[in-house]
């Protein structure tokens, strides 16, 4: 009897190690620790956010009846996340960071052309957030606004968002 329970005992240590072993091994690398690199990764959440709202509506869009409660959550979800977007891009979170990022160079030495372009972004999300919270149903379904929304955020990845690094 006490030789099966060693037994068990030490089967349930080694599963023990194996797991906490494939647990450190799935573990991510380590957070960055400049403000750069902070910056970068923000930034970065920041977009999947964005990306995750604007694909919520579309996919609510495609369908038969859409929920517009859900279309307006995400259209003040992507509004707010455009407010905030100047912001995602401080000095020294560029290439220089450290970290991966698509963040071109231009992003600040041309400032101008970024504001207007971020501007751009959120007058587009202001009136999706209009559309959707109006709920006019035949004006969502046309997706008129939802492509405008699109292009700003196409105007922006043309001239300062790199190809993937990884």
């Amino acid at each position: 009897m006490a030789l099966k329970t060693t037994a068990i005992a030490l089967a349930c240590a080694a599963a023990a190690i194996l797991t906490g072993g494939a647990a450190l091994a799935a573990d991510p690398a380590p957070a960055p620790t400049t403000p750069g690199g902070k910056a970068v990764v923000a930034r970065q959440a920041h977009y999947r956010e964005l990306n995750a709202a604007f694909r919520a509506i579309n996919d609510e869009l495609k369908k038969d009846m859409p929920d517009k409660a859900a279309i307006a959550a995400n259209a003040g979800k992507m509004k707010a996340l455009a407010d905030d977007l100047p912001g995602w891009f401080p000095k020294g979170s560029g290439p220089e960071a450290g970290q991966p990022t698509r963040a071109k160079a231009e992003i600040w030495t041309d400032a101008e052309g970024f504001a207007t372009v971020a501007s751009g972004l959120q007058t587009e999300t202001a009136k999706l957030e209009q559309v959707a919270l109006a709920g006019d149903m035949d004006a969502l379904k046309a997706q008129a606004q939802a492509r405008a929304t699109g292009a700003a955020c196409g105007a922006c990845h043309s001239r300062y968002r790199g190809p993937e690094t990884h």
